[in-house]
């Protein structure tokens, strides 16, 4: 970015729309494009540059930190380069999540203990590896869980879509009645690309203007009819602020990496996202997914309230929160500086599945 009157003023706006001060926003700014550099994943080799350091450092970690006999780190997210699956000479296989540096410890020390709560809950999720599962390593941190053995849900060999869309359902159903106690007290809801931005869904919210304000300069002429609606768009969101609030999950629709399909049943994984937040933001993002499909959408309700009765507020919010993760992912394309995302293809059916989502929680 240059520093012409342009930029300041955007600066400025920047400043005023999230309460900072000029050199707060600034700095935010500024260090938007590093921080979502950090996961970014491609399609020419560059990602192979980004994590084989990583990988050959992390497995001296591990055995220096934990004691085990970490023999290889292998990649297998498909959307982040810094998750592996780790083979051990002296036991079964671990993931290792390494986070980017602008994610201090505490936050991966938050998703353990997330995990412990779901453990004694009995909730079919990943499980740490060892009591002490968070550490950091040249600045990074680290959470390592127990592998587990499956099939990705979206790869998985045996669902259909519509079978899916019950798992889904049923695993955030489940998850959603989770009676809460005090271990579990962050928020939650957002999906984090920025690890500045957790937290709840408002966070999303602040951190897709900052996508916008970061590429407003780069946007041309041709460009601005799309542009400057999804601005509107994201000004005026329904952030789900005040509707009943639940244990979420936060990103579970990204079912290749979210959801595994394992002997003892669906497992779901990935919990960096997760903490209290609305319930709604978490169903809103699954029905979302449905793309207003009618036995979608009937077997991910069914299975949903099976465990959870939705009050008529959040029924009657469901489209505006539903708009919420769609417009972050089309500015989240902006900040990272890939293509823009979709945009009005995103939630051109948002308005129709959410009336056929109403219909069917209210038959």
């Amino acid at each position: 970015m240059t520093k012409d009157g342009s930029f300041k003023k955007v600066v400025r706006r920047h400043a005023q729309e999230n309460g900072q001060l000029y050199t707060e926003a600034l700095t935010d700014l500024e260090g938007v494009e590093g921080r979502l550099a950090w996961r970014r994943w491609t399609d020419d080799g560059r990602s192979d540059a980004l994590h084989e350091p990583i990988a050959r450092r992390l497995l001296v970690h591990l055995r220096d930190h934990y004691g085990v006999d970490a023999v290889a780190a292998t990649k297998v997210s498909h959307h982040n380069d810094h998750v592996f699956r780790v083979e051990r000479g002296d036991g079964g296989p671990w993931v290792a999540r390494v986070f980017p540096p602008a994610r201090p410890r505490a936050g991966a020390e938050g998703d353990a203990a997330i995990l412990r709560f779901l453990e004694r809950q009995h909730y079919p999720a990943e499980g740490l590896a060892v009591d002490e599962a968070a550490s950091v390593f040249d600045g990074l941190s680290v959470l390592v869980t127990q592998f587990v053995t499956g099939g990705q849900l979206g790869t998985a060999r045996g669902p259909t879509d519509t079978e899916r869309f019950t798992i889904m359902g049923d695993l955030l159903g489940r998850l959603h009645a989770l009676p809460l106690d005090e271990s579990v007290s962050r928020p939650g809801g957002a999906s984090g690309e920025d690890p500045t931005r957790e937290g709840s869904p408002r966070q999303d919210v602040l951190a897709a203007l900052s996508f916008l304000d970061v590429a407003e300069a780069k946007v041309a002429a041709t460009g601005r009819k799309a542009f400057e609606p999804l601005r509107t768009r994201v000004r005026s969101a329904d952030d789900g602020h005040g509707l009943p609030q639940a244990l979420v999950h936060g990103n579970l629709l990204h079912a290749h990496d979210h959801v595994i399909v394992s002997e003892r049943g669906p497992v779901a994984i990935q919990w960096k996202a997760s903490g209290r937040g609305p319930r709604l933001a978490d169903f809103a993002y699954l029905m979302w997914g449905t793309r207003n499909n009618a036995a979608w959408i009937d077997a991910a309700v069914r299975a949903y309230c099976q465990h959870v009765e939705l009050t008529d507020d959040e029924l009657e919010r469901l489209e505006g929160v539903m708009y919420v993760r769609p417009m972050y992912l089309a500015c989240f394309g902006y900040g990272s500086g890939r293509q823009p995302g979709r945009g009005e293809d995103w939630w051109e059916h948002i308005s129709a599945t959410a009336a056929a989502v109403r219909d069917a929680c209210r038959r």
